[in-house]
């Protein structure tokens, strides 16, 4: 990819940060927007602006880079453009993991991630399970029908979990399950940055590793690649990045399907330009489809989940047909 496009796509994540900036609710004048940035203008501007919709904002970029480079890295390695972590139910663990945190009361900041990290590890370590008795190895098909049912499994335990939980937790659970930027706090957005960084970090520094991986079991272990491991690695990074981006929003799917579409799109060449591309991506389309959310409706907001799934949802069915 060219320096031009990459400053292009760093130009539409700056673009949409700043129309979410000013959309809403309550809509702020590009002028007002900037007095409010630095602290000046309207009081009630500026705590719009400061305390509710740039924390918000952040997040979105977080959530929406987390979740698209955890798709494109899964998708290489598995050869399969419809893996992502929604569908393969890395998501569904994640969020099992979190309500359980959330309804023994242990739900800080910190430690949310990792209990959705731990979720998530659970639902990877299933899937992969299933599929190896079913077909005797990693078969991307069956790994995608063993997702379906492992998140379907998790939602019920979710379920299960809320059953007994007080009336507040429950209304708020359902809602986080759904996905939701509306929570947004500094503290909250910096815990789920370091943990959506360190998960980019690593696949980016594995990126020649999945190349090779894309090849082919066979034709990396003939280079010598160890396959077995690394797959697990990825899968868990993987599995890091979604469960940080539950933590901090919630169940949001398809994003990390449609985006990696998109970065191979515009001529990324090889893994690590995927995954940053898709990063870029990812960010500006969390962050326009939770305007969308506020916006549509106003002064309801939908749940960002079913924006992203309306989206989801009809290019999934034509990545389907593609494939036949």
């Amino acid at each position: 990819m060219s320096l031009r496009l990459w400053l292009l796509l760093v130009g539409i994540v700056i673009v949409a940060a700043v129309v979410a900036v000013a959309g809403g609710a309550v809509p702020i004048a590009a002028l007002d927007v900037l007095r409010a940035l630095v602290g000046q203008g309207d009081a009630t501007q500026v705590a719009i602006v400061q305390d509710l919709r740039l924390p918000r904002i952040a997040l979105g970029i977080t959530v929406g880079a987390g979740l698209a480079v955890s798709g494109a890295a899964l998708q290489t390695t598995l050869r399969n453009p419809l893996a992502e972590p929604y569908l393969l139910g890395v998501s569904g663990g994640a969020a099992a993991g979190a309500v359980t945190a959330v309804t023994l009361g242990i739900a800080s900041a910190a430690v949310l991630p990792l209990a959705a990290f731990a979720g998530a590890v659970a639902a990877v370590v299933v899937v992969l399970l299933v599929a190896r008795a079913v077909a005797g190895h990693a078969d991307p098909r069956v790994l995608l029908m063993a997702g379906v049912v492992v998140g379907a499994f998790c939602t019920a335990l979710i379920m299960v979990a809320l059953a007994t939980a007080p009336e507040n937790t429950v209304r708020g659970a359902l809602w986080w399950m759904m996905g939701s930027l509306g929570d947004a706090q500094w503290r909250g957005v910096r815990w789920v940055a370091l943990y959506v960084a360190v998960g980019i970090g690593l696949l980016v520094l594995w990126a020649r590793d999945i190349d090779v991986l894309a090849l082919g079991e066979d034709a990396a272990a003939s280079l010598g690649l160890p396959v077995e491991r690394v797959t697990r690695r990825v899968y868990f990074a993987a599995s890091l990045l979604a469960a940080a981006t539950v933590a901090g929003a919630g169940l949001i799917g398809f994003v990390g399907l449609i985006v990696p579409a998109i970065g191979r799109a515009l001529g990324a060449r090889n893994t690590r330009e995927s995954l940053l591309a898709a990063a870029l991506v990812g960010a500006a389309l969390v962050v326009l489809a939770d305007l969308a959310a506020r916006t549509l409706l106003r002064p309801a907001e939908l749940p960002l989940g079913a924006v992203t799934a309306l989206i989801g949802v009809p290019f999934f069915l034509w990545r389907l047909r593609r494939m036949r």
